[in-house]
């Protein structure tokens, strides 16, 4: 049978969440939990695929398994085999066409800024830190220009393996709480550092070295060599995966918030 999962992990002690030699990663220590709980070998696919340091609330995983096990033995048996940084939240049964990756039509991120002038330490792998004062409503100006369906290869990692830097961005808000800021993306798919990218580009707005017509000018380069900054991988949340209704999965959680 095929079981889908959601999963929170705070990815700052992982070098991100596919597997890879000789570093830890979260998809291998799901693997190695779920495997005890079926009691043989079991492959992970997860809707996004986060970098070291980045976290998620909302991830969506499958597995596919002949043990025989009701879903709450899979989210506690689960649960006990993992480190206390990564936890199962619910576990369901979905059809053999469902897809953790390939099935999901959208997906969120949030991204979330220190923005003081000292250090944060509670929250120091919980945000990012940016001291110089951001203007949230010239960085609101700037990710108007970014909406709706464009060419992101300004804002792709060099090494970003997608087959096309087309996407579509749905939604790019910015909003501050205290001294946080939050950018909040959703769009129907990512490329390798896109959020991070966008988010270092705004931050650069915000604080006024440019002005809000720059993002769109980034986008017309198509060059990520033009695109500046890439922002820490400290405040980047995967929130939420979107399926076709008729999987029925679990609604998705709150958004993380500081300040």
């Amino acid at each position: 049978m095929r079981i889908a999962f959601g999963v929170e992990y705070d990815g700052s002690g992982y070098h991100g969440w596919q597997r890879q030699a000789g570093v830890i990663s979260v998809q291998e220590v799901v693997e190695q939990a779920l495997s005890r709980v079926a009691a043989h070998p079991v492959t992970v696919f997860c809707a996004g695929r986060t970098d070291t340091g980045v976290h998620a609330v909302g991830q969506v995983i499958h597995i596919e398994t002949e043990a025989k096990r009701d879903m709450r033995a899979w989210v506690l048996g689960g649960n006990v085999n993992l480190p206390r940084d990564v936890g199962l939240l619910w576990a369901k049964p979905v059809p053999d066409d469902f897809h953790a990756r390939f099935g999901a039509v959208a997906r969120r991120y949030r991204y979330i800024i220190a923005n003081r002038w000292i250090r944060p330490a509670i929250h120091r792998h919980r945000a990012a830190w940016f001291h110089p004062l951001l203007d949230v409503q010239r960085m609101q100006a700037g990710a108007e220009y970014l909406l709706g369906t464009h060419d992101f290869s300004s804002f792709r990692a060099v090494r970003c393996q997608a087959k096309s830097p087309i996407k579509t961005l749905h939604e790019l808000a910015v909003s501050r709480s205290g001294d946080y800021v939050a950018i909040d993306v959703y769009a129907n798919a990512f490329l390798h550092h896109m959020v991070r990218n966008i988010a270092g580009v705004l931050m650069t707005i915000g604080c006024g070295e440019r002005e809000p017509e720059w993002a769109a000018e980034v986008l017309t380069y198509r060059d990520r060599a033009l695109g500046g900054v890439t922002a820490p991988a400290d405040g980047l949340y995967f929130v939420h995966a979107e399926y076709p209704p008729q999987f029925d999965l679990p609604p998705s959680p709150a958004l993380p918030v500081l300040g």
